[in-house]
């Protein structure tokens, strides 16, 4: 499993999370990624921030919870690829954990609110997270499954689910934050 697709995004979003860039994911560095999340166009609407804050403050409690094996309050990129594989991606707990950010995020990128995400939201969604734009054609192209012009709610769905879930090398959700390592 140590080279396998899962591992690798797991590392990439280790790294993205990293807010302080000192090797440890802490709650502070979740709080940081909610606030990123937040200060794209209409993320500061408090109808929108609150969902999303609460929904991190949850992702980090379950991080912690099972993760935590050291017991200092954060994880290294170890204690994160663990619970990735063991806890965050369980049934029982991707949807409330995951799930429940991408909800609130497709909240805030969906700026013209109709429940579905152009290539100008895509790609401002892309600069605003600090991914390189580069990709977001690419990116875009793969999530737009159905080839409408749009990733619609359900395909933002699916594309999460295949980035956390599938260790397919191909699977269009590996594109979420580019492509893979």
């Amino acid at each position: 499993m140590a080279d396998s697709a899962k591992n690798r995004k797991f590392h990439t979003l280790f790294g993205w999370f990293d807010q302080g860039q000192d090797g440890y994911l802490s709650q502070d560095d979740l709080q940081q990624m909610a606030a990123l999340f937040i200060a794209l166009p209409g993320g500061d609407a408090p109808d929108k921030a609150e969902p999303l804050r609460a929904a991190f403050d949850k992702w980090w409690g379950l991080l912690v919870q099972e993760g935590d094996a050291d017991g200092d309050g954060r994880l290294n990129r170890d204690e994160f690829i663990h619970v990735m594989q063991s806890s965050v991606t369980a049934p029982e707990n991707f949807e409330g954990a995951v799930l429940t950010i991408a909800d609130a995020f497709m909240g805030i990128v969906d700026t013209n609110g109709n429940g579905s995400l152009d290539f100008d939201e895509y790609v401002q969604m892309y600069k605003g997270l600090g991914i390189d734009p580069a990709h977001s054609s690419d990116a875009f192209r793969r999530l737009d499954r159905d080839g409408n012009g749009a990733i619609s709610h359900d395909e933002f769905r699916t594309a999460i689910k295949e980035f956390y879930l599938s260790d397919d090398e191909n699977a269009p959700g590996n594109w979420l934050l580019g492509p893979l390592p």
